[in-house]
C-alpha cells in the first residue's frame, strides 16, 4: 500500500490530530458508437477499478434511448454518493443508522433560440433524506452536514472548479 493509500484508509492508525490529504482521481475514456450512443470507461486511480457504461439520448437528441442518458448517471452518482458518506461518516461520528432513503429530483432548464444550440442550465436539486436512526435530530443534522462536506459530487455542484477543454489538432492539443 502507497503512502497516499495508507492515508486514505480510515482505519489506517493515524493520529486524530494529523492532516491528511488524499487525491482522489478518475479517468474517463470516452467514444461515440453512432447516432446519439457513447461508451465510456471510467477508471479510479486510487483503487484501479474500472467500469465500462454505455449512454444513449432519447428523441429530442435523435437518439434510440437504448441506454441510460448522461444525466442518469449524474442523478445517480449524486444521489449514492451522498448515501455512502452518510453510511460511512456514521459510523466514524458513532450515530446509529440502520438504511437510508432518498428521493431527490434535478431540474434544469434550456434556451434555445431558433436552430441554435441550446443553452442549458441548472434550476435547482432538491434531496430529501429518510433516515431509520434512533439518534437525536441533531445528530442527524451533524450527520448529513458531514455527509454534504464530503460527498465528492456534491462539492462538484457547490464549489466552482474549471474544466479545462482540449481540442486534438494534428497531432497537438490546442486549448478550447
Amino acid at each position: 500500500m502507497t503512502k497516499a493509500d495508507e492515508a486514505a484508509s480510515p482505519d489506517s492508525g493515524a493520529a486524530a490530530s494529523e492532516l491528511r490529504t488524499v487525491d482522489i482521481v478518475f479517468d474517463a475514456k470516452a467514444r461515440t458508437l453512432g447516432k446519439m450512443k457513447s461508451e465510456v470507461t471510467i477508471t479510479s486511480q486510487f483503487s484501479n477499478f474500472s467500469v465500462t457504461l454505455e449512454t444513449d439520448e432519447g428523441k429530442l437528441h435523435g437518439g434510440d434511448a437504448s441506454a441510460p442518458m448522461p444525466l442518469h448517471y449524474f442523478a445517480a452518482g449524486v444521489v449514492t454518493c451522498l448515501m455512502t458518506q452518510m453510511k460511512a461518516f456514521a459510523k466514524r461520528l458513532r450515530i446509529p443508522v440502520e438504511n437510508i432513503e432518498m428521493n431527490a429530483n434535478f431540474h434544469w432548464r434550456l434556451e434555445q433560440q431558433g436552430r441554435d444550440p441550446y443553452v442549458s442550465q441548472p434550476v435547482g436539486f432538491d434531496i430529501d433524506i429518510d433516515v431509520d436512526s434512533d439518534a437525536p435530530l441533531d445528530d442527524l443534522k451533524r450527520l448529513i452536514e458531514a455527509a454534504k462536506k464530503g460527498c465528492f459530487a456534491e462539492q462538484a455542484l457547490t464549489l466552482p472548479c474549471e474544466i479545462g477543454h482540449r481540442l486534438k489538432v494534428g497531432d497537438d492539443w490546442v486549448d478550447v
